[in-house]
């Protein structure tokens, strides 16, 4: 499944969960699909604040290396560390075991595309 109903997305290709006061974050199926195979994986120190829209963090693949941008604005507070040493994680499962960072949120996320629109966005791409 390419797009989760239950996400939130960003026209930059990532992903936000909502959970309470907190989101998880990471990059859309698409997102990696155009990136392919992840060979490394740049995130946020714990304890970084994020701003919405701006870099939080890069990946970098056998075809290119793209930035990550942040769909939501709070602090940092889980990195997902198997990343490190297992970037393929992303490819494998980047709604599930690929998830990047979990952020305490400081202001309630707006912006954000519905599963739908970003549905309408990458199929717009895709042409």
């Amino acid at each position: 499944m390419s797009v989760k109903a239950d996400l939130l997305y960003a026209t930059t290709h990532e992903w936000a969960r909502i959970e309470g006061s907190e989101a998880v974050v990471g990059i859309t199926f698409f997102a990696q699909e155009q990136l392919g195979d992840l060979t490394f994986v740049d995130l946020p120190a714990v304890g970084a604040t994020l701003v919405p829209g701006k870099e939080m963090g890069s990946v970098e693949s056998v075809k290119a290396a793209s930035d990550i941008y942040s769909p939501v604005a709070g602090e940092v507070i889980a990195v997902n560390e198997a990343l490190e040493s297992n970037p393929e994680k992303v490819n494998e499962a980047p709604y599930g075991d690929g998830w990047m960072v979990r952020v305490r949120l400081s202001a309630t996320p707006s912006g954000l595309l519905t599963a739908a629109a970003y549905e309408a966005q990458i199929a717009a791409e895709a042409h």
